[in-house]
């Protein structure tokens, strides 16, 4: 199988050597996706509400550019600055994951790139 690039042009640039998502037949991996404004490349003030609404609608452009949607989404993983910000995540995750959720992984890690709060990874599967 081919390995095809996916750009969004409506999700912020890469902030290191990597892709926004890559396609292998028809499954889509996307690369995480920062609650980063694409029009300015910096977070929205809000904290972590902003970040994770902004994070979804980069993954949102992306999976779109792959010619997919959330509800296509077979996987996720979402990584938090802060264990304590999981309910509020989970508020708005459910907002743009309706009907059956993906499986779904969440941890905390140490710091994610730019100080942000929150990073949304996805696998989709293209019908």
């Amino acid at each position: 199988m081919k390995k095809e690039v996916i750009s969004a042009q409506n999700a912020p640039a890469a902030v290191g050597p990597y892709v926004h998502a890559s396609k292998v037949g028809d499954m889509i991996f996307t690369s995480g996706q920062l609650g980063l404004d694409p029009a300015t490349g910096d977070f929205p003030e809000g904290g972590i509400e902003a970040q994770t609404e902004m994070a979804l609608k980069n993954l949102g452009a992306v999976l779109e550019a792959g010619g997919a949607s959330f509800a296509d989404v077979a996987k996720t993983t979402v990584f938090l600055a802060d264990m304590n910000d999981f309910a509020v995540v989970n508020g708005i995750y459910a907002k743009y994951f309706t009907g059956e959720a993906p499986a779904r992984s969440c941890v905390q890690v140490a710091k994610l790139p730019k100080g942000g709060l929150v990073e949304i990874e996805a696998i989709a599967v293209v019908k």
